[in-house]
């Protein structure tokens, strides 16, 4: 089973700069047809040591970086990885039992190991995306009428 680690602290302002200056000179080898990518790594002695990563691995780490370059603690979650319910309200920002409430009325699949609830990653990400969605349609439809009303919204 797939846990989640624990949430990292925020990256220094050190890891900060040296993640953007990372991202920006991996970025400039994603411009490539190639399927792999060859990057070196230096051992604590000073030798090189040539590694072959897939471009797919190379867009990740850029992203990755780009994102720790902005400040931002990263957390890495295979798509097919199940959550504790725990894990799936912290991934939505929600409580756990609002998130119980959610599941017991089926609004999200999941399954249940013994006595214990998981629910699929996937399945937490596309509940996400229903709402957001949802949201954002409410979100323009109170605009629109802000805007038929004349509330300073032109």
């Amino acid at each position: 089973m797939t846990t989640l680690s624990p949430a990292r602290a925020l990256p220094s302002a050190a890891e900060v700069a040296l993640a953007r200056e990372s991202s920006r000179t991996l970025s400039a080898y994603l411009q490539t047809r190639a399927e792999t990518q060859q990057i070196e790594i230096v051992d604590d002695q000073g030798a090189a040591h040539p590694v072959r990563v897939p471009v797919s691995a190379l867009r990740l780490l850029v992203d990755l970086l780009t994102e720790i370059g902005a400040g931002n603690a990263v957390s890495i979650i295979p798509i097919h990885a199940e959550l504790t319910t725990q894990d799936a309200a912290d991934v939505l920002n929600v409580s756990r039992p609002f998130l119980v409430q959610l599941l017991e009325r089926g609004e999200m699949p999941f399954h249940k190991i013994g006595t214990h609830r998981r629910v699929r990653y996937q399945d937490v990400i596309a509940y996400k995306e229903r709402i957001d969605v949802e949201r954002n349609k409410v979100l323009d439809a109170l605009a629109e009428q802000a805007q038929e009303l004349k509330m300073g919204y032109e």
